[in-house]
Order: C-alpha cells, then structure tokens, then sequence
C-alpha cells in the first residue's frame, strides 16, 4: 500500500470517528422510527445507562453500569430532565432498579437495597445520598452474566435473575441459570435452566412473567438463538445447558440426561442480538394497536463475524398472550458495520411515552406519539 493511500485511509477513519461521535450523542435523528412517533433525548452524559423506573412523581431513576444510581427529574414537563441527582455510589455492578410502594429497590451483583419514600428525599434537596438498607446479600458474586434485573409483582414480590457464571457449564449452586423470587429474605424459582436473563415484565392482563435469555456463544454465527420465554407455572426448566432455543442440543451437555422436561421459547430472537430489556405498553398514548404489546431492546452481538441486533423488537401478541408477529420498531444504531449505540432497557412512564437507555452513547432517548 502506497504512503498516498495510507494517508487517505486514515483521513477517512478519522473522519467516520468524529462522525459516529457527534451523531451518537447528540442527535437521535440517525434512528428510524415508525410514522408518526417522534425520538428525542431525555437525558445525556450519563455513565452506562442500564435499567429505569419511575416513581409516583415522574421522577425517572437509572442503575448506572458505572456503579451510580441516579435520579432525573423533568421539573417543567417539557420531555427533558433538567435535574440529576445522586442516589448512591460505589456500588459492585449496579444495573437493576425498581420501584414498589414508594421505595426504590436496587440491585449490586450479589447484593439488593432499598431506599425507602426515595422521591421525599429528592424533594428535600438533602445533600450527599440517602440512607440505602440491604434487602438481601443471599446472592452469588460472580461477575459474569453478574448484572441483575428487578421486577415487582403487584403482591410486592420482588423477582431478580440470577446468569450462568460462564459460557456454557453446569453448577452445583441452585441459584445459577435461574429467574428467582424473593418474598422477604426467602427465595423460590420463577424459571430455571435459563443462562442469561436480563430483562422480564409481567403481561397488563395475564400477569404472566415474560423474560428473554441470552443464546450461548462458539456455535457458529448463526446458532444458537436468543429467546423470549413466557412462565406458565413457576420452577419450570427452560434448557441450559442442555438444550438451547427449539430442541437444538448442546454438544457438551446435549446428551446428559437432566430428568427435566424442557420448556422451549415463544419467540426466537436471532442468534447474538443479546436482548435485555423489555417492557409491555399499557399506557394510551400510543395508537391502539400497541396496547399490550412487548417492546425488547436488543443490545447487538460482540463476536458475530457480522453484526446483528442493535434495535428495539416489537412483538405483537394475541389476546391470550401468545405471539402472532415481532418486527423492528426503531432502528438505526447500526449503521453498516458501525455500532453508533447499544439500546439498553425500555419503560413506559406516566405520560404514556417511552424511554429507552443507550448505555453506549449514554443518553436516554424519549418516543412519544405525535400524530
């Protein structure tokens, strides 16, 4: 290669860098979204975004990848957080936050706190961060498929994921590949044989639990897929390791005979689109047709020779809750082969738009319905 070329080539990476970095972070217009929605940013220069929740007063708390929980707060309504203040800090992992009764629970790899009348204290302005209480420490501390999710039922039980601490492997400790409920400091199975979940909601009308799960790694660029799973009875057994998607046999542990049935996926994602998030509309701003669908944000593959994922999935669903047809809903941060951001979680708020976090570009984009 001639110096000449080599100097356009770079002046042409350069070029693509700048780009990729203006774009990401402050404008969403590169996103498609379907007629008549409209994205904007609701926050920007976050640290990782992850999971959200809203309390009682609209305002909108993150776990931070970075180890921060933070609150936003829209003060005048005009689709844009104009506050952020500090929940806590120093946290191992921070990822999953929910909200129940008024107290914002938040998880650590191992551990999950509570904050309790969390928006009193953000309406106080005190400064520093408030008192945090440990809900349970009974949790592994390992740091892979470490991150949690957190949902509450409308009992108040509070259900977290607990992933495989590898790729592929079996483990003695029952909670591993699991989807846990905690009533108190006790605990039970929701699902099992699940190797990587983070993102579940349960159904507006069913109350079903609905939860993605992630597809091991090294089989090739095509298989296996990730998943959408529904819990028809609690403690069934969704296949890891032994088996992955519909009825593809692991080819280390396939033939190991687990005395489970095994429960397979509503849904198949695509092979490496590593979902997270997900959340169910039941609110009214959007169109009718929307009503109870399920919204999965898919992060996008790390070690696929192409790229995939990358978008927001919506899945359209029978009155009973089965699937009928999923389709892209917003696209975009994959430009090519070029990762402009990773969509993290979704939540509908009170005002019935969306929100979804970008731990990536970290900011969190606002859709709303404008026709």
């Amino acid at each position: 290669m001639g110096k000449e070329m080599r100097h356009i080539l770079i002046a042409t990476y350069l070029i693509i860098c700048t780009l990729t970095l203006n774009v990401s972070a402050l404008d969403p217009q590169f996103l498609n979204v379907p007629e008549g929605f409209k994205l904007e940013v609701f926050a920007q220069d976050l640290d990782q975004p992850r999971q959200m929740a809203e309390g009682e007063n609209g305002t909108i708390f993150i776990g931070e990848r970075s180890g921060q929980i933070i609150a936003l707060i829209d003060s005048d309504k005009n689709g844009q957080a104009d506050e952020k203040r500090l929940i806590a800090e120093k946290l191992t992992a921070s990822s999953g936050v929910s909200m129940y009764e008024g107290d914002l629970y938040f998880s650590e790899i191992s551990k999950i706190w509570k904050i309790e009348d969390v928006e009193r204290w953000v309406r106080q302005n005190n400064s520093g961060v408030p008192k945090k209480i440990l809900v349970t420490d009974n949790l592994p501390d390992d740091a892979w498929h470490g991150w949690k999710w957190l949902q509450h039922d409308l009992k108040g039980d509070l259900y977290t994921n607990v992933g495989a601490p590898c790729n592929i492997c079996l483990s003695e400790n029952p909670q591993y590949a699991s989807i846990l409920k905690f009533t108190g400091e006790t605990w039970e199975h929701v699902a099992r044989g699940v190797r990587n979940s983070v993102g579940f909601d349960f159904h507006p009308v069913t109350q079903k639990l609905y939860f993605t799960d992630n597809g091991r790694d090294w089989l090739g660029d095509d298989s296996p897929s990730c998943e959408l799973n529904r819990v028809d009875a609690e403690g069934l057994f969704y296949g890891f390791p032994f088996q992955h998607a519909v009825d593809i046999k692991d080819p280390e542990f396939g033939d190991i005979s687990s005395g489970y049935d095994y429960v397979n996926p509503i849904l198949e994602l695509g092979a490496h689109v590593a979902p997270t998030g997900i959340t169910f509309y039941n609110a009214s701003q959007f169109p009718a047709v929307y009503q109870n669908n399920l919204f999965i944000t898919l992060h996008g593959s790390w070690n696929r020779s192409e790229k995939v994922g990358y978008k927001v999935l919506r899945v359209i669903l029978d009155k009973g809750g089965d699937v009928i047809a999923s389709e892209d809903f917003i696209t975009g941060w994959l430009q090519g082969q070029t990762v402009l951001g990773r969509p993290s979680a979704p939540l509908v708020i009170s005002d019935g738009s969306m929100l979804i976090s970008d731990d990536k570009a970290n900011v969190i984009y606002r859709l709303s319905y404008t026709q």
